[in-house]
């Protein structure tokens, strides 16, 4: 390695890129090439620094396999910087592995990092947190330590351990600033505030009010019967009954829950559930089907009794209901939500982030431009999409995870 590709190494782990380009920007060599293309993703310019990182990949040689491997890390944090998710993980995995098997532990760490990144955002966090957990960040370089500890506190937060995302972003703040990257503590000290803002709405009892994600954290440990509009689960201590695939018997309980202790009438029920006008024989007939179905999923917590006018949700001893929603409602919240993070997503990406099918993504995107709530920029397959962030909500704390029953 020569003193000017060495010297634009060291000014990016500084956090220095016009330095790195000033000493790179006229060479075209393939250690130079990559560089360029690592400082202009550090730019934002992601379509040149990928160019750049490809061709670079490129002009190494076949037996460079450590150098091509790390052109694919770089090219694989541009695709998920991007959201462009469905860039082969494959890639990764392999360069992953060669770069372990060549004693570079450090970019393989960085590797693992991005996978464990591209699981948060697709909500499978089980298995990023088993990527984790392989990890032994003792020897991480300060901003690897702020890297490792933003995934682990993000995983902390999908999975609504306030205390253990608040506890890691702390770790990461003090790799941050050893660092002495401003960006990067930039960016823990956005995630830190988020941490604080209302992730979600407490309804009850005709009550509304936001909650950060400590006060959801005592929710959960509390001895109320919660039902979590959030990810779609009835939750009683350490019970949780899914409901994220039966949408019918979930929009039941959820009316009941709101109207707890009080009952829902049938014509009411039918709006909720079938968005029927009328409750005629028809619907009444077909509620009756459903509510039997609620009540055989819900006999560990609550029993469902029939009144006069329609049906009441009963606890078994006695305990309160809550009803825990997002911080904004509809039918596109969490597309809105995903969007809100700042970035440009793909509607492949949306797609595959939220498990949905592209058409149906694509209905809600239309139908958010129309409202004036989302931009897109570009054509075809490079067309992306963002919306500004909702001021004062934190719209990713609770986002639909991958559920066992889904």
């Amino acid at each position: 390695m020569d003193s000017l590709i060495a010297a634009a190494a060291q000014a990016l782990a500084q956090g220095d890129v016009l330095g790195a380009l000033k000493r790179v920007a006229l060479r075209n060599d393939a250690p130079a090439l990559s560089l360029r293309g690592i400082a202009m993703a550090r730019l934002g310019e992601f379509e040149r620094a990928k160019a750049l990182l490809q061709r670079a990949e490129q002009a190494f040689s076949p037996r460079e396999t450590v150098a091509r491997a790390r052109c694919a890390v770089a090219l694989a944090e541009i695709a998920l910087v991007s959201r462009d998710l469905g860039w082969p993980a494959k890639i990764l995995d392999t360069a992953r592995e060669v770069l372990e098997a060549h004693q570079d532990h450090l970019n393989a760490a960085h590797a693992r990092l991005l996978q464990i990144r591209r699981l948060v955002l697709i909500g499978k966090l089980d298995a990023a947190e088993q990527q984790l957990n392989r990890l032994d960040p003792s020897p991480f370089t300060p901003v690897l330590r702020a890297a490792y500890e933003l995934a682990a506190a993000g995983i902390a937060i999908r999975r609504v351990r306030a205390t253990l995302a608040e506890a890691a972003l702390a770790r990461a703040q003090k790799a941050a600033l050893a660092a002495g990257i401003s960006a990067l503590a930039a960016e823990i000290e956005a995630a830190a505030v988020g941490l604080k803002s209302p992730a979600a709405r407490l309804i009850s009892r005709g009550s509304d009010q936001p909650l950060a994600l400590v006060e959801v954290e005592n929710l959960f440990a509390s001895d109320l019967v919660i039902v979590d509009a959030c990810r779609h689960l009835i939750c009683h201590k350490h019970m949780a009954i899914p409901l994220a695939s039966r949408p019918v018997l979930f929009t039941l309980v959820r009316a009941l829950a709101e109207a707890w202790p009080g009952d829902v009438t049938r014509s009411a029920l039918v709006a909720h559930a079938f968005r029927g006008r009328q409750a005629d024989e028809s619907y009444r007939a077909r509620l009756r089907v459903e509510i039997g179905r609620l009540r055989r999923t819900l006999r560990s917590v609550a029993v469902i009794h029939a009144t006069q006018d329609g049906f009441a949700l009963v606890t078994r001893r006695n305990k309160n209901v809550v009803v825990l929603a997002q911080p904004f409602e509809g039918d596109n919240a969490a597309l809105l939500a995903l969007l809100s993070d700042g970035e440009s997503w793909s509607s492949s990406a949306l797609g595959l982030a939220l498990g949905a099918s592209q058409r149906t993504i694509q209905r809600g995107l239309d139908s958010l431009w129309e409202a004036g709530k989302v931009q897109s920029f570009g054509r075809g397959p490079a067309r992306r999409w963002t919306a500004p962030p909702l001021p004062g909500i934190t719209t990713t704390l609770l986002l639909p995870v991958s559920l066992p029953s889904d």
